[in-house]
This record gives C-alpha cells, sequence and structure tokens, in this order.
C-alpha cells in the first residue's frame, strides 16, 4: 500500500499545478483516468474499488409502487418485483478503514436491480444530500489536496487552503452524522435524471432512500464505544433477524433547480413520489471473487431513464478504469 507519506511531495507539485492551470481556464482537463489517479494519491493504490473500498454485500427484492409508472416507463418500476443486490460501504479507497471514525462518512449504498430480460441497471449514492464538487476538475484538486495534506504537510495544509475557498466541499467533509447502523440513515442520488413516461412526459428526478427504521446517529462518546467493524457486523445481525426496507423515492425538481450541479441540492420541500420498497433480505457470501466481480455504473440505465448530470457520465467512464485496477 502506498502510504500517504510518500505522496505528499508529489501531490503537493501537482495540486500547485492544477490550481494554476484552472486559474487560468475553465475547460474540463481532468480525464475519467486522471479522476481514478487522483482517488489513488488520496487513499493510496490498494488495488480495490477506488473509492468505497470497504463494504459489504447483501442480496434482496425491490417491489415497485403502483405511481412509479407514472413518470417513467423504466421496466423495474412497473408492477413486477426484482431480485437486487446491495452494497452498503464506507468512504475513501482504503479496504481496512475503521466504520468508527468520522473519515469514513459518507456511507455509500449501490443497488443493482435485475431487469425482466435478464438486463441490470445501477444506482450509486451516498449518505448525504450533494456531492463536494460540482465538476471533474473541482473533484480531482480535492483529492489531491487531501493527498498532499498528510502529517508532516505544513500548515496551512493543501486541504485546509481548498476548504477555506470552497464551503460546499467543507460542509461535505465536515458536518456528517455517523451511524449506528447502515440501515439508519438516508441515501442520496445526488445525480439527476430524466424520467420519461410512456406518453413521452419527462421529469427531472433524482433518488432518496429512506429506512424504515428510521434515523439513529451516534454520539462522539458512543462511537468509542464501537469496534473497527461494527457497521458490517450489526448489519449482518440485523438481517438475520428481519429483513432491512428502504422506501425508495424520486424527488421532483421544480423550475429553477439546478439539474446539472450534483453539489447543490434541491430544496428539502420538493415533492417525492415513492417508487417502490427495497427489502435487504440475507447476507451475500462475500467473497474477494464476488467482490472483485460486482461492479455499479451510473448511467446502466433502460429505457425510461437517462442521466442529465454531466458528471455522472464522466464518472461512469471512471468506474471501470477502477474496475480493471482491481482484478
Amino acid at each position: 500500500m502506498k502510504s500517504l507519506k510518500q505522496s505528499i511531495a508529489t501531490a503537493a507539485l501537482i495540486f500547485a499545478a492544477m490550481l494554476n492551470a484552472n486559474a487560468q481556464t475553465t475547460e474540463t482537463k481532468a480525464s475519467p483516468k486522471d479522476l481514478v489517479d487522483a482517488l489513488h494519491t488520496a487513499f493510496g493504490d490498494n488495488h480495490s474499488r477506488a473509492v468505497h473500498a470497504k463494504g459489504i454485500i447483501l442480496q434482496g427484492t425491490f417491489i415497485p409502487n403502483p405511481a412509479a409508472s407514472s413518470i417513467t416507463k423504466a421496466p423495474h418500476l412497473q408492477k413486477k418485483t426484482s431480485k437486487v443486490t446491495i452494497r452498503f460501504s464506507d468512504f475513501t479507497g482504503i479496504p481496512t478503514i475503521p466504520d468508527n471514525i468520522t473519515d469514513a462518512n459518507p456511507r455509500g449504498f449501490a443497488i443493482k436491480f435485475f431487469l425482466p430480460d435478464g438486463s441490470t441497471t445501477d444506482i450509486v449514492g451516498h449518505s448525504f444530500d450533494g456531492f463536494p464538487a460540482s465538476n471533474p476538475d473541482e473533484f480531482q484538486k480535492l483529492l489531491l489536496a487531501i493527498g498532499a495534506s498528510g502529517p508532516q504537510a505544513p500548515k496551512p495544509t493543501p486541504i485546509e487552503v481548498y476548504l477555506d475557498s470552497h464551503p460546499i466541499a467543507k460542509t461535505f467533509l465536515t458536518s456528517q452524522h455517523t451511524p449506528a447502523s447502515f440501515a439508519t440513515l438516508t441515501y442520496f442520488g445526488v445525480n439527476a435524471f430524466k424520467f420519461t413516461n410512456k406518453e413521452g412526459k419527462s421529469r427531472f428526478v433524482r433518488y432518496q432512500f429512506i429506512p424504515q427504521a428510521g434515523l439513529h446517529y451516534l454520539t462522539a462518546s458512543e462511537l468509542k464505544s464501537k469496534g473497527s467493524n461494527y457497521l458490517m457486523e450489526e448489519i449482518k445481525s440485523r438481517v438475520s433477524s428481519a429483513p432491512v426496507k428502504f422506501n425508495m423515492y424520486a424527488q421532483l425538481s421544480e423550475p429553477g433547480d439546478d439539474v446539472d450541479d450534483p453539489a447543490v441540492a434541491w430544496p428539502k420541500n420538493r415533492k417525492k413520489i415513492l417508487l417502490g420498497t427495497i427489502s435487504i433480505e440475507k447476507v451475500s457470501e462475500n467473497t474477494m471473487e464476488e467482490d472483485k466481480k460486482l461492479f455499479f455504473i451510473p448511467n446502466n440505465l433502460p429505457a425510461g431513464i437517462e442521466t442529465q448530470d454531466p458528471m455522472l457520465d464522466f464518472r461512469s467512464k471512471a468506474y471501470p478504469i477502477s474496475v480493471s485496477h482491481r482484478q
């Protein structure tokens, strides 16, 4: 594993160059490979997932709500129940990150739906309503700042400098709640999609996944008593007793809402339509082979759903690079 300390000097130079380059142009310069490389700079190259490396795979079903078919013709949102594979995860690309530290926020929630024709569709979400950057270049700069800010970095560190001028990223990294369980968090699909129904009418939406168990967070003192794998162990125990359920919603945009910027959350009072219920019923085998084979691509979409947010397609090009790297 490449340590954070080893990458400080190189990352600091790259970060400075990126700042200078982006001060001179508004063009998108980062490539999908650049983004994966920046994730490795921030968290180390561990030949695992470049981000959300530590996780647990589970199996379940999705039962659509009849109202879902009014806004999209997507096959899994009609009448038939679908099988789903779920992966909960911790933040960062460090496979051994402890569950009981705040750096493991936001927690990830990825879903693969198995459609009637044998194809699949994926959703990738996390436990924060928003993204730390509006575009790939800003996200790359954030990651390089993290990678250049190890214990030996002089003050103010590159990440401190970056966050001072990027309040959205600062809020993302410093204001999150640590959960009592993966099952007691709301998860958000922070990118906008265009839903189109059978009549050809379209709406822009973002996903929300609200736990039927309610929201339960840990205080700082409660967190100290938890072990480094408490979330992985808790979800296994919980699912063995009863299914874990989430209500899956489409948050509908209104005129003036930004559908191209994942860093800008839509107002909380926007109307939501219940798309259905995800029921997580058992823990998967979670072998190394299974984890390597499983991947979620955000623009793997059926008819009736299209990407809208440009960053979603960019991220989707980065995912296969990360997948090939961890084989």
